[in-house]
């Protein structure tokens, strides 16, 4: 027998057009997001070395020891040595402004990999150049020179020398995410470094050896470095290698990516739900069909592999399509983001997403698919004859065991963030049984009431009643559909808002350190006298953890880099009366702290997992030659992407009011202040001349900047998510169609007008989609506050009127699409109905 006929004819039912649907648009959800993510990891460890700058580099608070740079020389490594450190510049003239930039001296050899990016001070083309900057002369980031008011070509003073500017950097390819590097650049020659007199025995100074040659010599200098750096307990010091290059995403970055992992996800599970729907109704609808060819002769085994094809074909040509709409996602969503990442010359896209998504679409059909479809093939051949239960077999619903299971370790593989898929998909589950047993009572109440009251709703209230199992199985599709379109909703609008509320119009664009006591009171009488109120203010202590329980620490002693960068480093320590509005304490009492007669330390969750610590540890630090040492009271969840003044650890103030101590501020400086010849940078570098500014307000711009362009890139994966739910939708609404067209032809028999019953099938899709709208906002706002507080770290509340739109919304859809898809219901012929059901 040829089976292509039967095949094709297959292909053309609704429903199996429905779960191609709803295969090609996970495919697709999920391709797009996989080959993003590939495309960004390959480009990051492509990089990876030029963003260090080098394929092994020592990096340390102090001048390196020289046996470094012998070792790396003797391993047959090309150098370089760095040293970065912030400063203040000055323009021309006796006032000449001043204004923070980050200074780097380079030496002979810079930059070991890539290339400077330049172009002539006084404007023209741009050129590449390898090579660090003639003595007398520095390269500068644009504006440097407008920000002093001085000529293109400088001259410009750093500590006792002047300088002439001998280009503008557009590019740096070692630049780093450091903190001062946020403050504009200021290249020059290590050579001119020792003349300026900018390095004193206490400046804080980032030194760097950068190693580059063949692969296996600076894996060899790395692991030499890693074990020297050990077994003298050099404190200080670390290496980073190409496997540490890549640039920290931080929080905000980290939020867009869980973002967007969590659209294609949802729009994968939806479309899990509407490949369950419609391979049910499917099975369902062609046991005759099925039974009929059996008694005609079709072996069973002949039945399987018709099914097996039918299936394999679909999700073939839907994941073939999926990936190609997933390829043009990807572009899309490079675009969109391509003001937050580099994207630039980023490597064509593998077949790994590719793989991986068909994989995906392949466990769809085998976990939700197949079970009812095999079934098909075990239908007796005397159905044709009498009606009786099919046999149930346990080996279709393993297989779909299997297939879930497959399903969502693929899932789990695409997911970054393990915590945000299991979240996902916890509460997606959960709400799956939660649906059905709410949408069973509520179906149960619905045929107790409509069975007492008279009218259209009450009529629509017992027909849903007496349809109980196919009611509770719309409900309960219509309800997980509302619950991730909500999601994506409440994504889209309400977390996005409360992502972007936490970085709001006047957080601190300014942070300025090292103020001295004596200069307190005349500093924020400047702010005051500029218009600026409310302003963070903290004494800040240095101080290095030199003990936990009372047994010493060092960087040795921990396997993780940053571990030991911790540990090797001085902490910035405080203390406050009141807990920071954007700190949140997790475990133990704040008052511990802050309270009378407080004892007791409140550290970062963060810096303690990393560190091993926990309630009750006692820490003590080494401060200007006296220990200091308390317990652990309290954790702290603090928000990092706040752009406020945070504290790894926070103390008593007992304890640190004998201590030498600077203050540290961050305040929101307004455009009208930061401009005019007279600005209030200025006015506070010239009155306090040994202050470092710190000026975040292009760095602001850009986060901002990345908040719209993430949500431009939901918005745009919400389309997929949505078409899946209307599919889901369709499938759900389909499930009954055979029993309404009964129910529909003996109405009309019994002298039903064709009015009446279409008001009381409106009537029970607007109470259907009603009651699936409410249970999904509900379950969608417990999922979202949930991933709010849990996963992007932020307060998160619903608000009520979610609850009233996601009800309205899901009445409306029903009946929209219901009334779409089963209008020819009432249409159809009584008679002819009549006659095809018996």
């Amino acid at each position: 027998m040829r089976f292509w006929p039967l095949i094709l004819r297959d292909l053309r039912a609704a429903e199996l057009r429905l779960m191609w649907l709803a295969l090609v648009l996970a495919t697709a959800a999920l391709s797009t997001v996989g080959f993003l993510a590939q495309r960004l990891d390959a480009g990051l460890k492509r990089d990876a070395a030029q963003l260090i700058g080098g394929q092994a580099v020592v990096q340390g608070d102090h001048p390196l020891p020289p046996i470094f740079l012998q070792q790396a020389r003797a391993d047959g490594l090309h150098t370089t040595q760095t040293a970065v450190f912030a400063s203040m510049a000055v323009g021309p003239g006796a006032q000449g402004r001043t204004h923070l930039v980050a200074v780097k001296a380079v030496g002979a050899g810079y930059p070991l990999l890539g290339s400077m990016e330049l172009r002539p001070p006084g404007g023209g083309a741009a050129y590449k150049l390898s090579a660090a900057p003639q003595p007398g002369t520095v390269w500068v980031d644009p504006g440097v020179a407008a920000q002093l008011h001085a000529p293109a070509q400088g001259p410009i003073t750093l500590g006792t020398r002047n300088f002439r500017i001998a280009a503008v950097i557009t590019r740096e390819p070692d630049r780093g995410a450091g903190f001062i590097n946020f403050a504009p650049r200021v290249m020059m020659n290590a050579a001119d470094l020792p003349s300026t007199g900018l390095i004193q025995p206490a400046s804080r100074v980032t030194y760097r050896l950068a190693t580059a040659g063949a692969p296996a010599a600076a894996a060899r200098f790395a692991a030499w470095a890693k074990a020297h750096i050990e077994a003298q307990s050099l404190r200080g010091l670390q290496v980073l290698t190409v496997a540490d290059g890549g640039p920290e995403l931080g929080q905000n970055l980290q939020r867009g990516s869980g973002f967007l992992q969590l659209v294609s996800m949802l729009t994968a599970l939806i479309a899990a739900v509407a490949v369950a729907i419609a391979a049910r109704d499917f099975s369902r609808r062609r046991l005759d069909t099925t039974a009929l060819l059996k008694a005609l002769g079709l072996s069973q085994g002949t039945v399987l592999r018709l099914i097996t094809a039918e299936l394999l074909l679909l999700g073939l040509l839907a994941g073939g399509i999926g990936i190609l709409l997933g390829l043009f996602g990807q572009a899309v969503l490079l675009h969109l983001l391509a003001g937050v990442l580099n994207v630039r010359s980023l490597p064509t896209p593998g077949w790994q997403p590719a793989a991986i998504a068909l994989l995906a679409a392949l466990a769809l059909l085998l976990a939700f698919a197949l079970p009812p479809v095999l079934q098909l093939a075990r239908v007796p051949p005397l159905r044709v004859l009498r009606r009786e239960p099919r046999a149930f077999s346990l080996a279709p619903w393993l297989l779909g065991a299997v297939g879930v299971g497959l399903f969502v370790a693929v899932l789990l593989l695409l997911a970054q963030d393990r915590k945000l898929a299991l979240i996902a998909l916890g509460g997606f589950v959960a709400a799956a049984v939660g649906f059905a047993v709410l949408a069973f009572a509520l179906v149960w109440g619905l045929r107790r009431v409509g069975s007492q009251r008279r009218g259209v709703l009450a009529l629509a209230a017992r027909q849903l009643g007496a349809r109980s199992t196919q009611a509770v199985a719309q409900i309960s599709a219509l309800g997980l559909s509302m619950l991730a379109l909500m999601l994506v909703a409440m994504l889209r609008t309400g977390l996005l808002a409360g992502w972007q509320a936490t970085l709001p119009p006047d957080a601190p664009n300014r942070f300025v350190i090292n103020i001295q006591p004596q200069q307190a009171r005349a500093f924020q009488a400047e702010l005051k006298a500029a218009g600026i109120q409310r302003y963070d203010w903290y004494s800040m202590v240095r101080g290095r953890l030199v003990a936990v329980n009372g047994k010493p620490v060092f960087g040795r002693d921990y396997k993780d880099e940053r571990a030991r960068a911790l540990i090797d480093r001085e902490f910035n320590l405080s203390t406050t009366p009141t807990l920071p509005a954007h700190n949140r304490i997790t475990a133990g009492s704040w008052q511990a702290t802050a309270g009378p007669g407080a004892r007791g330390l409140s550290v970062d969750t963060g810096i303690a997992t990393t560190l091993g610590l926990k309630m009750g540890d006692k820490l003590s630090f080494d401060i200007a030659g006296s220990t200091v040492t308390a317990p652990i009271t309290s954790l702290r969840k603090i928000d990092w992407g706040s752009m406020r003044v945070n504290f790894f650890v926070l103390m008593p103030r007992a304890m640190l009011a004998q201590q030498p101590a600077t203050f540290i501020t961050a305040f929101f400086e307004p455009p009208v202040v930061r401009t005019g010849a007279d600005n209030l940078d200025d006015r506070l570098a010239h009155a306090f001349p040994d202050i470092t500014l710190i000026d975040l307000s292009y760095l602001l711009t850009q986060v901002r900047h990345m908040l719209e362009q993430v949500s431009a890139a939901v918005q745009f994966l919400f389309g997929f998510a949505l078409a899946a739910g209307l599919a889901v939708l369709v499938a759900s609404l389909l499930i009954s169609r055979q029993e309404r067209e009964h129910e529909t032809a003996m109405w009309r028999v019994l002298g039903a007008s064709g009015s009446l019953l279409q008001r009381v099938m409106a009537a029970e899709l607007l109470l259907t989609g009603a009651l699936a709208g409410l249970l999904g906002t509900v379950a969608a706002a417990t999922v979202a506050w949930v991933l709010a507080r849990r996963v992007f770290d932020f307060a998160w509340t619903p608000s009520p009127a979610w609850f009233a739109v996601g009800t309205a919304i899901g009445a409306v859809l029903a009946l929209a699409v219901g009334w779409l898809a089963l209008r020819r219901v009432l249409r159809a012929p009584p008679l002819h109905t009549l006659q095809a059901l018996a």
